[in-house]
């Protein structure tokens, strides 16, 4: 794919506070990219450098290979989506969407061409007359998406678009705004807190914290290979285990030795281990890996969480066989579900 947007060593200072640590970043054509992480991370300062709403305190963006930084957002070609859509109460749904193309003076006919065809692509056929005010929280996320779409921008940038939304409603968005990046093909760059959402909906995710970048990579990858802790324990649900690389394809942890699939680091260094809940099996006494005793159950609606106290630690197992609080079990995993990562403290 194309490189379409560089992000050049961004930093950004708030009154004395660093809220960006230098930031590398290449965003590529017609890619669905996502920004991921916790309040305070950076994210949305990323994103608002990139649309031209805040000014990098040092860095550069590139666009299509030109120095972008000091360009107002007018003359950008990006359109950004706020979690607040900023639609005009006073204008009905058509005039919402038209409002942009009217400033540039096209032909009506053409105007009416291309937010009909915008309505037809968000699923708002027949609300062109509609009063914003008669409209639902996913009618106006629409329209504030077919509004920032139909002046054909290169990038859309979405900060939080989904926010406000009830979670079903929220989740049906989800697939919808996928659907509809695939239908416009154009670079999609979003902001999320919701894990699920970057997971449900990405090319690329980009996990932050702290005003740096953490992780990049394909929603597979940050999922089943996490470079850290921070990104093993933001993103789905992980036991991190303190351990030892003893050799290529061998670890210790829990006083045992495991075959395990990793290989490249030094011979006895100290490294965590990441087991992910699904990939541990309960098996009956004496038949898996590493003993422990059933503390905890409780119901998920999906899953059984149970919670096994080893010798070493507890660890969380979901399953979807029920078992016994106090009964004595055994834990049981492949090799491939054993992880290892970088040692870097705690967080």
């Amino acid at each position: 794919m194309k490189k379409l947007i560089e992000l050049d060593n961004l930093t950004k200072e708030f009154n004395g506070q660093v809220v960006l640590k230098g930031i590398h970043l290449d965003i590529h054509e017609n890619e669905f990219m996502t920004l991921l992480g916790p309040s305070g991370c950076g994210k949305t300062t990323t994103l608002r450098i990139v649309g031209g709403f805040e000014e990098a305190s040092s860095g550069e963006v590139l666009f299509d290979g030109i120095d972008i930084s000091t360009l107002p957002p007018y003359k950008r070609e990006v359109n950004t989506v706020f979690q607040k859509y900023a639609l005009f109460p006073h204008m009905n749904v058509f005039d919402n969407i038209a409002f942009g193309l009217k400033i540039k003076k096209l032909d009506k006919d053409i105007v009416r061409q291309k937010v009909m065809r915008m309505l037809s692509l968000v699923g708002l056929e027949g609300f062109e007359k509609r009063n914003i005010s008669q409209l639902s929280g996913g009618q106006q996320q629409r329209v504030a998406i077919a509004r920032a779409l139909v002046n054909e921008p290169k990038v859309l940038l979405l900060d939080e678009p989904l926010g406000a939304l009830d979670l079903k409603l929220r989740k049906a968005m989800q697939i919808e705004l996928k659907n509809i990046q695939k239908e416009v093909g154009i670079t999609f760059v979003y902001v999320t807190h919701d894990q699920e959402e970057a997971l449900t909906m990405s090319d690329t995710i980009v996990v932050m914290n702290d005003g740096n970048i953490q992780q990049i990579g394909t929603p597979t990858d940050i999922y089943n290979e996490p470079e850290n802790r921070f990104v093993a324990q933001f993103i789905g649900e992980s036991n991190i285990v303190e351990g030892k690389f003893i050799k290529d394809f061998l670890v210790e942890f829990d006083h045992q030795q495991f075959v395990c699939v990793d290989k490249g680091f030094d011979e006895g260094q100290d490294v965590d281990i990441v087991l992910r809940p699904e990939d541990l099996d309960i098996v009956e006494e004496g038949q898996g890996k590493i003993a422990g005793v059933v503390s905890s159950i409780v119901f998920k609606g999906v899953h059984y969480e149970i919670m096994v106290e080893t010798e070493e630690r507890m660890y969380k197992v979901h399953t979807t066989d029920m078992s016994e609080v106090g009964k004595k079990v055994n834990l049981d995993f492949w090799p491939e579900d054993i992880h290892v990562m970088e040692t870097m403290g705690t967080y």
